[in-house]
């Protein structure tokens, strides 16, 4: 059984003047157990509203998601969020944010403890524990968001630019990690980004989508987030089917924002 189906979502936004916008139209799809879904797109195409709406945070205004054979109705633990910024308790230590979740649960130590030492641990965050989270950088912080979400074990985990804030080299560290973290827990995620390089390393299945309204554009099933998983991501980059692939797509949101920028001029 599918794992997440998106049946038929539309999202219409209603203006205050009486006019409306049309976020998503008829987007379906279904993610399996364990994929790694990277989504991509020009501004305005709906992205963010398509998450939000897998997470429970919006109700469509056309269609449903289901979840392991249940209609989502809103916020779940069985659906874990890390956003662009970490959301994070920055007075509390790395140990007391990642262990939050299962402490609300009403779990014990004995039960979340050595979980979280081993998340703590594989995301080389073991020996910050006891640091208090404004004393992290950025990246760090990043990877607290990361273990937080993880120690609720969360069916799905949807990432909303999370590594859009980070500089350069960050930012390929904690692509790595990702990977490195999607295939030890088998977790199926869902990752919007504006990088296509970063959508084509991170996703074994692309979907491009397309604005106004938001729908499916085209989709591509990948090698470089397996052929990324141990290996040097700048080695993946290097590939020829990886720079054709990102020219391709580069050009064809070129292409979208081209027509977008038409439009707007049209009725200005």
């Amino acid at each position: 059984m599918s794992t997440l189906s998106i049946e038929n979502i539309s999202m219409r936004f209603d203006l205050p003047n009486g006019g409306h916008v049309q976020a998503l139209q008829d987007v379906s799809l279904e993610l399996n157990t364990g994929e790694l879904m990277s989504v991509l797109g020009p501004s305005g195409c709906g992205k963010t509203t398509l998450l939000n709406i897998v997470a429970g945070f919006l109700a469509p205004t056309e269609g449903k998601i289901i979840l392991n054979g249940h209609q989502v109705t809103g916020p779940d633990a069985e659906r874990g969020m890390v956003f662009q910024q970490g959301a994070l308790f920055e007075w509390m230590s790395v140990r007391d944010n990642v262990s939050f979740g299962p402490r609300m649960k009403g779990q014990r130590q004995a039960e979340w403890g050595m979980n979280v030492d081993h998340l703590l641990d594989v995301t080389g965050l073991g020996d910050f524990k006891e640091k208090s989270v404004y004393e992290l950088s950025g990246g760090m912080q990043q990877r607290v968001a990361l273990a937080r979400c993880l120690a609720n074990d969360p069916d799905v985990i949807l990432m909303d630019e999370p590594l859009g804030a980070l500089d350069a080299l960050t930012r390929e560290k904690m692509q790595g990690l990702v990977l490195k973290l999607w295939k030890e827990t088998g977790k199926t995620i869902i990752l919007i980004t504006h990088s296509v390089e970063e959508a084509l390393l991170l996703g074994e299945r692309l979907l491009v989508m397309a604005p106004r309204p938001g729908r499916i554009h085209k989709e591509y099933n990948l090698p470089f987030a397996d052929m990324g998983v141990g290996q040097d991501l700048r080695e993946v980059k290097a590939t020829p089917d990886f720079g054709q692939k990102r020219d391709e797509i580069l050009s064809m949101i070129w292409d979208m924002e081209e027509e977008i920028m038409g439009r707007t001029e049209e009725t200005a």
